[in-house]
């Protein structure tokens, strides 16, 4: 996914955009970037964080870095933040999202004799993209309309100018953006989480497709928001962090509130209830409390020197990844009846091994709940549950095997139909589980706490706008 932070004040403000920027470091593993406006010209690192922590690859920065104002990203796509010299002056831009028209849009280009210069793998940087299209208005402010009006998919994005510095939430809201303030300093951030411990506190979420500019005296709102909003759930299910909120909302809050609707609909007799680590925790200490069973954590995660399982590209070294972080606890094992709760059931490769470990160790049963329904649809705006194989998700592993087809993956999404139940217990028997129930989706909306027409829900659903 990524994620972005900024920051303009009156005064030097490297260590707010170094440790605001490191406190998005969940959101990806792949690259990270820094650029700032020191005396009257930019700056920048940038530098693979795959093998290495953020702050370990940029300390060494830090003593040629300064300035007033900064952005920072973490990029699990191109290297930013781009240093761009045009007729709206010079400006550095990162961005966070997923351009489904990127090779559409590089192909108008090319039609106007136009080039990149960033290019990978034979493939357009979606950062010099965004930058192509705010050059060609007029003013930066109809440049970012300009990128929100051509892209399909999502795109936040910062442009830090000698002027000031411009935030824009995506035309939907799939990603969040938050404003947030202390004295003399202003800061904009994709996790609320990252604000506290560096003194700011929030002033407003950005709304679907708006744009604001900032300096250190304060802000206002150049493009203002859309009335449609579709926010990824999965803010709330897996990838955000525990301490923030979006839209108002709190992260552990609403994973508990998802425990406590597992249980509501819940009777099996267990032991134990644990949480696989580490977003399946929130959701688990909600089942736990909800239905007065001791929780207990049969596996610890062993994380100094061990990524998210889902971030390599490589489905062996995930596993590995997933395998090798994961220890379990012996001894809360044997001879138990366990229930994890998990934020969700993507490929299932991972879980797999996981729930044979646990038999092998003495489990009596082992039953799974994920917080979420079946994983029906890839994802499309934010490269989550996307790989090369149509059939990567275990959902449509079972339709393709129980029909022989996916022409009709819609019907196998309704709650209680038999489809649903027979996409369940296909990948029950798969995992080896004794029981699997998933959540609904409307006890799912409901423990966020926003309407679902605010809402994405296209991993369930496969319904969505572009």
């Amino acid at each position: 996914m990524g994620g972005i932070f900024g920051c303009v004040a009156d005064r030097d403000c490297v260590p707010e955009v170094f440790y605001g920027t490191d406190y998005h470091s969940h959101l990806g593993t792949r690259r990270g970037g820094l650029a700032f406006l020191k005396n009257g010209e930019f700056v920048r690192a940038i530098h693979n964080i795959e093998n290495h922590p953020f702050r370990s690859k940029f300390e060494s920065d830090l003593e040629r870095f300064e300035g007033r104002s900064g952005i920072g990203v973490i990029s699990d796509t191109d290297p930013q933040p781009l240093i761009v010299n045009s007729h709206l002056g010079t400006f550095a831009v990162v961005t966070v999202g997923r351009i489904n028209n990127l090779e559409e849009l590089t192909g108008q280009a090319f039609s106007r004799r136009q080039f990149f210069t960033e290019s990978r793998c034979d493939a357009t940087s979606p950062t010099e993209l965004v930058a192509m299209l705010l050059c060609q208005a007029d003013s930066i402010e109809e440049g970012i309309q300009n990128v929100q009006e051509a892209v399909q998919g999502s795109c936040s994005f910062l442009i830090l100018t000698k002027e000031g510095l411009w935030a824009a939430r995506d035309r939907l809201g799939r990603t969040p953006l938050v404003l947030a303030k202390k004295d003399g300093a202003w800061a904009v951030a994709s996790e609320s989480c990252s604000l506290p411990k560096l003194g700011f506190s929030v002033e407003k979420d950005l709304g679907p497709g708006e744009a604001v500019f900032i300096t250190a005296d304060g802000w206002e709102t150049r493009v203002p928001a859309g009335d449609r909003m579709q926010i990824c759930t999965f803010l709330w299910i897996y990838y955000g962090y525990p301490a923030s909120s979006y839209e108002g909302i709190n992260v552990e809050a609403s994973r508990n509130r998802c425990g406590a609707a597992l249980a509501s609909r819940d009777r099996v007799e267990v032991d134990t209830v644990a949480g696989i680590p580490d977003s399946g925790v929130g959701h688990a200490i909600g089942y736990a409390n909800a239905r007065k069973i001791p929780y207990q954590r049969p596996f610890v995660k062993y994380t100094p020197t061990w990524p998210r399982s889902f971030m390599p590209q490589n489905q062996k070294v995930r596993d590995l990844v997933a395998r090798m972080k994961l220890i379990p606890v012996a001894e809360l094992i044997a001879g138990k009846r366990l229930l994890f709760c998990e934020d969700s059931i993507v490929r299932g490769t991972q879980l797999q091994g996981t729930i044979q470990g646990l038999f092998d160790l003495g489990a009596r049963e082992v039953h799974m709940r994920p917080a979420c329904p079946c994983l029906l649809f890839p994802c499309i705006f934010h490269n989550f549950s996307v790989s090369q194989s149509s059939l990567a998700l275990a959902g449509l592993q079972a339709v393709m095997d129980l029909t022989g087809s996916l022409d009709r993956v819609e019907d196998f999404a309704v709650d209680g139909s038999e489809g649903q139940a027979a996409v369940t217990e296909w990948i029950r028997k798969k995992m080896g589980l004794t029981s699997l129930v998933y959540q609904r989706l409307g006890d799912m909306v409901e423990a966020i706490g926003l309407p679902e027409e605010k809402l994405c829900t296209h991993c369930w659903k496969g319904q969505s706008y572009g």
